[in-house]
């Protein structure tokens, strides 16, 4: 097939987007990709971009066409209107002069769903069917994750949504929790199929080395890797490890955010230094050797309704490398988790029930450790391998 892949987001930024264009044209699919100026998530462009190009290469035999955007910098409400807005601005043109034909148009939408406005236009361009693939729901992410609460934005932002659903052929959502929520913005059931991430060939079961282990603290490490965010809820771990702080457990932090500045003067102002060890950001190739070195991992989220819809990437990421996962989250994160048997999870934002599971973890013999890393193992090959969901996705373009 010949596909149109269009995302704001594209390699050298780290998406999951990248590795889904790469093993399609693997697979034998002649894939080119519409996208911007490499700028998430610091929110400058990457070295080698600028506003004058390069506006066309070729990355791994892939044709890509960029397009250009207003930068993201800092991240405030109206950089990032203006950064999603001149996308899809910028990315009309693009799409104008596009001179090859396509089989099919498939749209990555994570946030902003304003990607789709272009998948859109392209399909109806090149005659032929455009699949959206839903990892965020709007306006629910605008108004949680955003903070807006403006009514009439969020009203627009909803009505522009059910547009985008109402024009697009098929909508792929990464979790079965969003079905519900979509069929309540008028789309039509038949057009909803539920496709999940899968995790890349890199996020599997690797042997501990000495240069990794030497960064960890000595005890029983708990690990978090990602976003420190106020979606983490990073303020129930801390309150959770108040509790902890006469045992002999840490936590080692990977990852960046806009709230990790008010997490560490909270960690201080609490005496829990010498339990957090942030080591900084890392490659995501490299996740799996420090997730071996660990005794658990850790999952958050706030307790809000979007949250408990979403299927949190890092999950599969966690399941693939075989370890036992400790979670404080509400709905289809805390289901998977207690359903494979690969941990145990607690409520959103409860600290005390966090500080017990992780007690539980701590307390349990090396053979019931082990039963729940293979439990984890098990669950992410029936349910999120990569060549599986792969094939899956073919069958659906077909």
């Amino acid at each position: 097939m010949k596909i149109l892949i269009i995302s704001q987001y594209f390699y050298p930024e780290n998406l999951r987007v990248n590795d889904l264009v790469f093993s399609l044209k693997k697979r034998g699919h002649d894939i080119e990709v519409l996208t911007g100026k490499p700028n998430y998530p610091k929110g400058d462009y990457f070295e080698g971009y600028s506003w004058d190009g390069p506006k066309e290469q070729e990355i791994h035999g892939i044709k890509v066409h960029r397009a250009n955007l207003i930068l993201r910098k800092k991240g405030g409400g109206l950089r990032l209107f203006l950064n999603y807005f001149s996308f899809v601005f910028f990315g009309v043109f693009k799409i104008l002069k596009l001179k090859n034909n396509f089989d099919k148009v498939f749209i990555y939408a994570p946030s902003p769903i304003t990607v789709g406005i272009l998948g859109v236009i392209a399909a109806k361009k090149f005659k032929c069917k455009s699949y959206l693939w839903v990892h965020d729901l709007w306006p629910e992410s605008v108004r949680v994750a955003g903070g807006i609460k403006s009514g009439i934005i969020l009203g627009l932002v909803n009505q522009m949504t059910k547009l985008i659903y109402r024009l697009t052929d098929l909508l792929l959502v990464q979790s079965p929790e969003f079905k519900n929520y979509i069929l309540n913005q008028g789309v039509e059931e038949s057009k909803i199929i539920y496709y999940p991430y899968y995790a890349e060939d890199f996020y599997k079961v690797v042997e501990k080395e000495k240069s990794y282990l030497s960064l960890f603290p000595k005890g029983f490490n708990l690990l978090f890797a990602g976003n420190i965010g106020v979606a983490q809820s990073f303020d129930t771990v801390v309150n959770a490890f108040e509790k902890l702080k006469e045992h002999d457990i840490n936590l080692v932090v990977l990852g960046d955010g806009r709230d990790k500045s008010r997490i560490q003067d909270q960690i201080q102002e609490k005496g829990l230094t010498n339990k957090f060890h942030f080591l900084g950001s890392f490659p995501p190739e490299q996740m799996p050797y420090y997730f071996t070195c660990a005794d658990g991992l850790l999952i958050t989220l706030k307790k809000a309704d979007i949250f408990s819809y979403t299927i949190p990437g890092k999950l599969q990421s966690y399941l693939a490398c075989r370890k036992p996962i400790i979670g404080a989250l509400d709905g289809i994160g805390n289901k998977i988790i207690s359903e494979s048997n690969s941990g145990f999870a607690s409520e959103a934002e409860n600290h005390e029930l966090l500080a017990n599971n992780i007690l539980k973890l701590y307390k349990l013999s090396k053979t019931e450790k082990e039963k729940l890393s293979n439990n984890a193992l098990d669950f992410f090959d029936k349910n999120f391998n990569k060549q599986h969901l792969l094939e899956r996705l073919e069958e659906i373009l077909n």
